[in-house]
């Protein structure tokens, strides 16, 4: 069963999602912020991220920043969601950009494309490079040109 985070501080949007996911056979997890996010994500590497753009403590733009970081989380794919369109300068930071009001389908079926392609790669560790000394020990990452 594939595990997927999903972040926005609209608890309606939440649980729309939620119930959309698990339907089609995911193990759904919920943040409300970026940083509630990446914490969890650092407890339990989820297969996919939905975060949505703005939200407090920490909007998802910071947190795909962040995920960039850290080895064991730099490669898990992110799908961003946001009313405004992206900064062409950002977008290396998530694999798919959603307008809201999001296409649920569209949603789902890009999280199940991202799943299967995930699950796939049984050499995922060795696309990340250099083996840290901890997965938790954060690495200078360049990702804009």
């Amino acid at each position: 069963m594939s595990m997927i985070l999903i972040v926005d501080d609209d608890s309606n949007s939440l649980w729309l999602l939620q119930v959309v996911l698990e339907g089609r056979g995911h193990h759904v997890m919920l943040a409300d912020d970026g940083q509630q996010a990446l914490e969890m994500a650092s407890r339990w590497l989820p297969d996919v991220i939905v975060t949505d753009w703005n939200m407090p403590r920490m909007d998802g733009d910071v947190l795909c920043e962040r995920l960039k970081c850290y080895p064991a989380l730099a490669l898990i794919p992110v799908i961003m969601t946001s009313a405004r369109p992206p900064p062409l300068d950002r977008s290396g930071l998530w694999n798919f950009f959603l307008r809201k009001p999001v296409d649920i389908e569209a949603l789902a079926a890009t999280v199940d494309l991202l799943v299967t392609k995930r699950l796939g790669n049984n050499s995922i560790r060795s696309h990340c490079g250099v083996v840290p000394q901890c997965r938790w020990a954060p690495e200078a990452v360049k990702y804009w040109a």
